[in-house]
């Protein structure tokens, strides 16, 4: 892309350091606002100083001179007519020892406390007070910055920017005129110069209506390119898959438990667009333990009655060895096919897993991302299914949409599960070019789980606690964070934690979980604790997700202050799968931050996961819940979710009547914001 920032005629140094900064191109700098304002337009007598709230007061310097105690210093005393302050300079140089002499008149810029001697300032700016030259009409501008970049140069290239860039507005007058929106380069304009009178407040709490201008811009952009990127996937081909309703009205009849009225909602959807000829992009979210697992199953049975394959992508091998051993049992008596792949499978097996695929002697194949390998070729791709999506990479989301592609294949409906709720305001704007069910409703029957919050200095109690759960003919699990010793962290470890346990209670039988087994092993261990073979299972986080053991009444959950709001409800999770009471207890260890305080306080008053989520997204923001790396999705700069999403709807609107009455001004609108047509979730 041509660097517009040279065309500004700027020189290639201080244009490095504007790329530093995100900025290369000419409408990037108009876009980069100042985070802070100066108000020099006043001149404040000394007499009418506000403690604590900058000024620009102006007098002649009745004393200067340079103290070495308490530390080396210069102290200048500026007096005007109606009173003295002092100035301290706690970093100087020679040569301001000299231009700051007695005698000379001065303006000085500066937050004003209250020190031993009376009124002081702590390093302001100054220059010399010129009569001639009037005050400025409007506020300072202070930009952020990097190194080497001064707030002049951002200031200079700006006035290039503003002469040189076109400003014409991307949104139709009549929109702007029906929601009350200032043009573009008025509200850029006001702020870059605010006048005199704007409240700085509003500014920098970004209440102004000119940056409510800006953020509805920016919110928009986002909002176009997905709903663009949802009509695009309309002109792509995918099969159409009728299934067979009697079949899968015969398998649902015969299961042990009754489908919610969620499930069959969420189900229906599914199907309808899977019966047509574009490919389904569409999120499955619900809560920990609301049946997520059923719908998929039912979803590739569906493929399956249509003649076509499906696949089932899991992040991490235990949750996928789950997937495969729940939905085989279901399915094996059908006389579909289904077929493990994982990446520590040996040669010979994989090998073989691959000619099946291709040969389509496998129906369903459910894996990790060895799905996605180059030498696995689907001989009909009709679904792919993504658990927790959100633990992939978008390459390797996109991969398997490729896959069918590069064999001239259609293109495979696409199914994408979490079990992570997104936030209304996160599903109108990252999400918008997918299709979003929920399952809302737990299966009947399941208790509410119990969480406590227990200091760690309580451990054998809980422990004891333990002891007697299991011999009511229950289960627990004991989560610890880490499986080696750090010396940074000092956290208890789960391999000493299984030793002291298994020493504690000699006569139960306890198990261990960690990452750094084999799948064999950890399957081993699962198997056991499944059938009720182990009484307690010792485990990291590889427990986090997809485990049901509806046996298991209690988790205890080690370093809870550690550990994040999603993580910890999906733990919490692994409990409360049958028709009993189940118990959370969270172990936390003093000292707390607030940011601790505030999860836990928050874990403790809701089994909720979708109001869990939203005020995960309040604490986190966007970026770091959705994983930016993983999602594809770049942050907004000043939009905020949580403080905006009052302008959310509207923006919904414009961006839908801009495609379709506006489309050239929409592209344009786009453009201006990111560059290029963004393709977020493009798997």
């Amino acid at each position: 892309m041509k660097d517009q920032l040279v065309d500004l005629k700027i020189n290639e140094k201080l244009v490095k350091l504007f790329n530093k900064l995100g900025i290369v191109r000419a409408i990037d700098l108009i876009l980069h606002f100042p985070y802070r304002y100066t108000d020099e337009t006043k001149v404040t007598q000394i007499k009418d100083i506000v403690i604590g709230e900058e000024c620009l007061i102006e007098g002649e310097i009745v004393s200067s001179e340079v103290q070495y105690r308490p530390r080396k210093m210069l102290i200048v005393k500026i007096e005007d007519i109606t009173g003295t302050i002092t100035a301290r300079f706690l970093h100087f140089y020679g040569s301001q020892v000299a231009q700051l002499s007695t005698g000379k008149r001065f303006r000085f810029l500066g937050e004003p406390k209250l020190g031993y001697t009376g009124l002081e300032m702590i390093h302001p700016k100054y220059h010399v007070a010129n009569p001639q030259k009037e005050l400025p009409s409007t506020l300072t501008p202070v930009y952020p910055t990097v190194a080497g970049l001064t707030q002049h140069s951002i200031r200079k290239a700006l006035e290039l920017a503003f002469q040189k860039t076109s400003l014409e507005d991307t949104i139709p007058h009549s929109i702007l005129k029906e929601l009350h929106l200032p043009t573009f380069y008025d509200a850029v304009k006001t702020l870059h110069s605010p006048p005199a009178q704007t409240s700085i407040t509003a500014l920098i709490d970004r209440t102004h209506l000119a940056w409510k201008r800006v953020i509805f811009d920016e919110l928009l952009a986002q909002q176009i390119s997905t709903r663009i990127n949802y009509h695009q996937r309309e002109q792509r081909k995918a099969p159409c898959l009728n299934g067979h309703q009697q079949r899968l009205n015969d398998f649902i009849d015969q299961l042990s438990f009754k489908l919610t009225s969620a499930q069959k909602r969420v189900f229906s959807e599914i199907t309808s667009d899977l019966k047509r000829t574009y490919p389904m992009h569409r999120l499955l979210q619900g809560d920990v333990g609301s049946g997520k697992t059923i719908v998929a199953t039912l979803s590739c049975l569906h493929t399956v009655y249509s003649g076509y394959q499906a696949a089932l992508m899991a992040p991490t091998e235990i949750l996928a060895e789950q997937h495969f051993i729940k939905i085989e049992k279901w399915l094996t008596p059908l006389g579909i096919r289904t077929q493990w792949l994982t990446g520590s499978m040996k040669k010979k097996e994989k090998e073989e897993a691959h000619q099946k695929i291709k040969n389509h002697e496998v129906d369903l194949v459910i894996g990790t991302h060895a799905l996605i390998q180059s030498e696995v070729e689907f001989a009909q791709l009709g679904l792919a299914i993504i658990d927790e999506q959100h633990r992939f990479g978008v390459e390797q989301r996109l991969a398997l949409r490729l896959q069918a592609s590069q064999h001239n294949q259609l293109e495979p409906h696409l199914l994408m599960m979490t079990a992570t709720p997104i936030p209304r305001t996160l599903s109108m704007s990252y999400f918008a070019d997918l299709d979003v069910s929920t399952i809302d409703e737990l299966p009947l029957g399941r208790q509410p789980i119990i969480t406590k919050l227990i200091d760690g200095k309580r451990r054998d109690e809980v422990i004891q606690r333990i002891r007697e759960v299991c011999l009511l003919g229950n289960q627990a699990y004991w989560v610890c964070p880490l499986i080696e010793e750090s010396d940074t962290l000092q956290l208890e470890t789960a391999l000493d934690t299984f030793h002291y346990i298994q020493q504690y209670f000699p006569d139960l039988k306890v198990g261990l979980v960690h990452g750094k087994m084999d799948r064999q092993e950890k399957q081993t261990v699962m198997d056991a604790f499944y059938k009720n073979e182990i009484h307690i299972l010792v485990a990291t986080t590889v427990i986090e997700v997809g485990v049901d053991v509806p046996n298991a009444t209690m988790i205890v959950i080690e370093h809870a202050e550690r550990m994040g709001l999603a993580q910890l409800h999906q733990l919490r999770g692994r409990v409360g799968r049958g028709s009993e009471h189940s118990l959370c207890i969270l172990l936390y260890h003093t000292p707390l931050s607030d940011l601790a305080k505030q999860r836990l306080k928050i874990i403790y008053e809701t089994n909720d996961g979708f109001e869990l989520a939203r005020q995960d997204l309040t604490i986190r923001g966007p970026g770091e819940l959705l994983g930016a790396k993983q999602s594809g999705v770049p942050g907004f700069k000043y939009a905020s979710l949580d403080q905006h999403d009052d302008l959310l709807t509207a923006v919904q609107h414009t961006a839908d009547k801009m495609i379709n009455q506006f489309h050239h001004m929409a592209l344009d609108h786009v453009v201006r914001w990111h560059g290029q047509l963004k393709d977020y979730l493009k798997a």
